[in-house]
């Protein structure tokens, strides 16, 4: 199944009172790139994140969005009573012995500043909510994987297209190519003539052919024909064609850039420069095939 390497998939798991969020985007990549943004705490769910999108969608340059949402306030800051009780008691002493008057909220801010009253406290991370970050990241990746399988059959369908156009426009060339033969050889003679010089014909004929030959276009037609066959079998019958599709796109152009410089007729240049619009938007697609 062809499959294109852009996409946008999400996926959801609920653990408790938290609801885990993964969005994953892919774009096209040589590689796969994978970029992973996820909450400090849950770092560690990172590294089997990273094996099921890896395992999932093979290239594409990926960006994965890990977020969560609780019912219920949480706070890693942690007060200590103790600590602030005794802050507070010193502060007012200090304030009574040089007879400032002590204000509660004045007292209470200065409190807070002071070291060992206020400590941050790591949250503890239950199994649970790791594994529901890589069951959420899972679901994110199979739902890409379904919007590639979708946008990878729009994307054969329209290359399938422009590979018939190609065979179409190399058809088309055949009644040209014989009629230029004929135009060539009666400029040649008309050259002659203007000159007004003696030539034997025997001779002319012999060189007239091979400058013809030269010319001849039948085993690019040949291959190209034969381009165009294994680009639709590859892209039948492989599972990930992308780069192989590529490599043959490479092939088809070098035959058509030779039947353009062997032309040396301005309706089979004109059939030449439609294939070749063909061909780059054939090319331009291909680097978003998986």
């Amino acid at each position: 199944m062809i499959k294109s390497m852009t996409g946008f998939g999400k996926g959801e798991a609920v653990v408790d009172n938290k609801k885990f969020r993964v969005e994953l985007r892919s774009l096209n990549s040589k590689q796969l790139d994978l970029n992973i943004k996820i909450p400090s705490r849950y770092r560690a769910a990172e590294a089997e994140v990273r094996s099921v999108v890896t395992q999932l969608l093979q290239r594409g340059k990926v960006d994965c969005f890990v977020s969560f949402e609780t019912s219920q306030a949480e706070t890693s800051a942690h007060i200590n009573s103790n600590m602030f009780a005794a802050y507070a008691t010193e502060l007012r002493k200090v304030c009574g012995e040089s007879g400032l008057s002590p204000d509660d909220a004045a007292i209470m801010s200065a409190v807070l500043r002071m070291p060992d009253v206020v400590a941050n406290e790591e949250c503890e991370v239950s199994d649970a909510e790791l594994q529901a970050i890589v069951e959420a990241t899972r679901e994110a990746a199979m739902q890409l994987d379904a919007f590639r399988a979708q946008e990878g059959a729009i994307l054969i369908a329209d290359l399938l297209k422009r590979i018939d156009l190609i065979e179409q426009y190399r058809h088309e060339v055949e009644p040209y190519e014989q009629a230029r033969v004929e135009v060539i050889k009666s400029r040649i003679r008309e050259n002659i003539q203007k000159l007004a010089i003696d030539v034997d014909n025997n001779r002319l004929e012999q060189e007239m052919i091979f400058y013809i030959e030269k010319l001849d276009i039948t085993e690019e037609k040949v291959r190209l024909d034969n381009h165009c066959r294994y680009f639709r079998e590859v892209a039948a019958d492989e599972e990930a064609p992308g780069r192989k599709l590529g490599f043959i796109a490479q092939e088809l152009g070098r035959e058509i850039n030779t039947m353009g410089s062997k032309s040396n007729e301005a309706n089979m240049q004109r059939l030449v420069v439609q294939m070749k619009d063909e061909l780059e938007k054939i090319k331009e697609q291909v680097l978003n095939i998986l």
